[in-house]
């Protein structure tokens, strides 16, 4: 069966607690599976690298809370929605930090926390926090270690090329066991091989769907090389359309379409592969009234579809 995900409010003219809260609230009695929290920390007045999928870099990433704080209010909001990344920055944090912040969302969530780590797209956001561009994979690939060996029982420690982790004890482990599901972004042959490998699944977007049904049976193939069941790879397809009244041309679907286009859309990546779809509908909704309202019309589309 679909599960369908929806963006929690968090930036823009949504980053704030009355809107974050009242839109939580509300998707779970419609019956939304999941929220899901972006990444991001500034935005660049002249940013050196293109925003993905073309366009400018939208305006309301200018305010953008917090997504740990986010998911700690989504906690305290919410009883039975699952609560995602989609997706953290990786290599922007400190692994030991991360494994007890994210440790702690899923004991505050009774275990209801996905993981979705990806290395993001902006160097000027690296620059800022001080972290290399470079290396940024491997980065991430050690960051991996580190968290699962701070999840399992027992004791931590770790010697790696980045990070030095003498025997220490960190109990506030996930609720989770062996940990939370843990899920990859990305579209390099890299991060299909490590999610093949080691993840349990793909945070993607609204690619072509022929194409994500090629992405989709490529993963599942590499898993099945590594001794993994290959059904097991959750997929993970997310949107961020600007939802118009009138029909837009088939070519922008998903980027831009009607309620029915792009539910449309998601419905075929489901038929692709696709084990979850997420609408984040931010960049359309003026208020919450209308935010509310096309979380509505999109929950009723896709289950009827």
């Amino acid at each position: 069966m679909l599960k369908i995900g929806l963006g929690a409010p968090q930036y823009g003219r949504f980053a704030n607690r009355s809107a974050l809260t009242t839109c939580a609230v509300a998707a779970e009695d419609i019956g939304y599976d999941s929220l899901w929290v972006g990444d991001r920390v500034l935005l660049p007045e002249n940013p050196r690298d293109a925003y993905p999928g073309g366009g400018p870099v939208p305006q309301a990433y200018r305010r953008f809370l917090d997504p740990i704080a986010t998911l700690s209010a989504l906690a305290h909001a919410t009883r039975r929605v699952r609560l995602g990344t989609s997706t953290l920055n990786a290599p922007f944090y400190s692994p030991v930090l991360l494994a007890r912040s994210l440790a702690g969302v899923d004991v505050l969530s009774e275990g209801r926390l996905d993981v979705g780590l990806g290395l993001g797209w902006s160097s000027d956001e690296y620059q800022a926090i001080g972290v290399p561009w470079e290396g940024r994979g491997a980065r991430l690939e050690e960051m991996l270690d580190v968290l699962e060996k701070a999840w399992a029982d027992g004791p931590l420690s770790h010697e790696g090329a980045l990070w030095s982790i003498g025997r220490s004890f960190m109990d506030a482990v996930p609720v989770q066991r062996p940990r939370p599901p843990l899920l990859l972004g990305g579209f390099s042959p890299a991060t299909f091989e490590r999610i093949a490998r080691r993840a349990d699944g793909w945070v993607g977007v609204g690619l072509p769907v022929p194409m994500l049904s090629q992405v989709v049976t490529m993963m599942r193939q590499g898993a099945e090389s590594h001794d993994r069941d290959p059904r097991a790879l959750r997929i993970v397809v997310r949107v961020n359309p600007q939802v118009t009244p009138d029909a837009a041309p088939e070519d922008q679907v998903p980027a831009r379409g009607t309620v029915e286009q792009v539910a449309g859309y998601l419905l075929a990546a489901h038929e692709a592969g696709a084990d979850e779809v997420l609408v984040d509908l931010q960049d359309t909704a003026r208020d919450t009234t209308e935010f509310l309202d096309l979380a509505h019309r999109f929950h009723e589309t896709l289950r009827e579809g």
